[in-house]
């Protein structure tokens, strides 16, 4: 028994240095150009932009795209990215005594430009400005009483397609894969003129991603 414990501590004391020697003989990619892809999950929702009585619940949707990072040094870069991102909302309650469901997804080209503090090769700061462009909005509304669903390229002048907004968040790095979490919010209101009867709101979300990058 003693020699099996013995040979087992000196393979975990060997593998151990080893491990340490590859992990010293690693290139740091800090420096590199690098590109990839990435997906995800949105989880985002709505407020009122005006304070008024506008109540949504969290809906889930798709986020992913493509990515560069520029290095400016071994600790600064920049990274804009280009994303198909759906966010939106949902909400339930009743009319006439008639329960009902509500679900919006408004599906939006994302391009954040954000700045990036690396520390360390495994882990990345990051934050800067957005622009959404708007793409499509599709409503999916079901009650006892009626239902419908609707999808549609918007054409009314009253909303706004492009929104400037911000986001920040981290990535964790290990080796070719990078696992991407963000917080996003937009800086101006859904509708243009203000005279919409759609409630002025503005999307915020959360996003995690798992992407794929190749060093240059």
């Amino acid at each position: 028994m003693k020699k099996i414990i013995l040979i087992l501590a000196s393979a975990t004391i060997i593998s151990s240095n080893a491990n340490a020697q590859d992990a010293a003989n690693e290139t740091d990619n800090r420096e590199k150009f690098q590109f990839g892809a990435k997906a995800g999950l949105n989880y985002s929702n709505v407020y009122d932009a005006q304070g008024q009585e506008f109540k949504a619940d969290a809906k889930m949707g798709f986020a992913g795209g493509l990515f560069i990072a520029i290095p400016i040094g071994k600790y600064f870069g920049i990274q804009p990215e280009i994303l198909f991102s759906q966010k939106g909302f949902q909400a339930s309650g009743s009319i006439l005594g008639s329960s009902y469901n509500f679900k919006r997804t408004t599906s939006y080209i994302d391009i954040p430009l954000q700045f990036a503090f690396k520390p360390s090769e495994f882990f990345t700061i990051l934050a800067g400005p957005q622009c959404s462009f708007l793409v499509k909005q599709k409503d999916v509304f079901t009650s006892t009483l009626v239902s419908y669903n609707q999808e549609q390229e918007f054409k009314n002048d009253n909303i706004r397609k492009n929104i400037f907004g911000f986001v920040a968040g981290f990535d964790i790095n290990i080796r070719h894969f990078t696992f991407g979490a963000r917080v996003g919010g937009d800086m101006q209101t859904n509708n243009g003129d203000g005279t919409s009867a759609t409630p002025r709101y503005k999307n915020m979300w959360y996003q995690g991603t798992i992407g794929y990058k190749i060093y240059k």
